[in-house]
């Protein structure tokens, strides 16, 4: 059966960076619910629901802003906070592309970033470890980013390799991962029969990610959200080995494997010689659902942390925030500066 997994999501301890093991209340726990695609009518309406509730649109805040903020604090206004959390260890940066690096756009074909936020990355990758870690297909991140001398993982962490040339910190130069390749017939075949199912919902877009395939939603008219629904639902059914879940205003279609950016984190640490290390310091930085799966990992690690990217209130594992890519921008290139003053550059 297809289903719509909800992670357990616990608060978040400020104390130098470490995590608390309380669970956040039934209340607060993250909308989107468990729920079996195989079986339609209430079930699917339900599935509506959750998309609509995970709308930045129709986003109602389960807390006060101010009370958030203090709960995950601008990591801008927390710098010194975070640097001396990470003093004496080795910083290792995990980026997100999209609403990380890049704005959100309409159109995921046309998610550029800057010329400035690129130059600000490649700075980043010269004075530390850096990945990029997205649910897009690594080509297409790659394409996007254009710089040779970072670690990319794609499809969500479930292809990973590492940097062509330039890097300070590679690992094999043969680094490559990809736990999921017996899926590849199957994911083509998906991503076909949902591109076909698909076309008489005006606004949807169907992306194949290489080991997973995105379903777009974020210009279909809400009145067709159902029949989006309805439609997907009617090609998972028979494809018991993939599971369904939602990222900001898509869903996301993957094996059913256990692996995913939270994986992904531990196996590029493992990669570059830090599995057993205590006097590493992994940064993760990600706005977007499947994130939380490397904020838990880190808080479980209680080694790191997470910085998530939101402009509004969210239950989530990460320690601080920061509210939109010029924030990531500015709270990197910062991080540029300290490194290059410690180095004497």
């Amino acid at each position: 059966m297809v289903r719509f997994i909800e992670e357990n999501t616990k608060h978040v301890d400020k104390e130098t960076g470490n995590k608390s093991n309380t669970d956040v209340t039934t209340a607060t726990k993250k909308v989107l619910q468990d729920l079996i695609i195989n079986n339609g009518g209430g079930l699917i309406n339900s599935w509506v629901d959750s998309m609509r509730a995970c709308s930045p649109t129709h986003l109602k805040s389960l807390m006060k802003q101010s009370s958030w903020l203090k709960e995950h604090p601008s990591a801008l206004e927390m710098f010194e906070e975070i640097l001396h959390a990470s003093e004496g260890k080795q910083i290792v940066m995990f980026l997100d592309y999209d609403g990380t690096l890049s704005p959100i756009v309409d159109d995921p074909d046309r998610a550029f970033m800057s010329k400035q936020m690129r130059r600000t990355v490649r700075n980043l990758a010269n004075c530390f470890p850096t990945a990029i870690v997205s649910g897009r297909c690594r080509e297409k991140v790659y394409n996007f980013v254009k710089l040779t001398e970072l670690y990319y993982a794609g499809s969500h962490g479930m292809d990973i390799k590492g940097p062509e040339q330039g890097s300070k910190y590679e690992a094999d130069k043969s680094l490559l991962c990809q736990p999921a390749t017996e899926f590849l017939p199957m994911i083509d075949e998906v991503y076909q029969r949902l591109m076909e199912k698909t076309k008489s919902t005006p606004g949807a877009n169907v992306e194949n990610n290489k080991f997973c395939v995105s379903v777009h939603f974020r210009r279909v008219d809400e009145k067709n959200w159902s029949d989006l629904a309805n439609q997907v639902r009617s090609v998972m059914k028979d494809y018991p080995k993939l599971r369904l879940t939602q990222g900001r205003k898509v869903l996301e279609i993957r094996p059913i494997i256990k692996w995913d950016k939270g994986n992904a984190l531990e196996f590029l640490l493992e990669s570059l010689g830090y599995a057993n290390c205590t006097n590493v310091f992994p940064l993760y930085i990600g706005d977007d659902r499947t994130d939380e799966d490397a904020f838990k990992i880190l808080r479980e690690r209680r080694q790191g942390l997470g910085i998530l990217v939101s402009k509004s209130p969210k239950e989530t594992n990460a320690s601080y925030s920061l509210q939109e890519p010029d924030e990531v921008m500015d709270f990197l290139q910062r991080l540029v500066k300290w490194k290059q003053l410690r180095s004497g550059a």
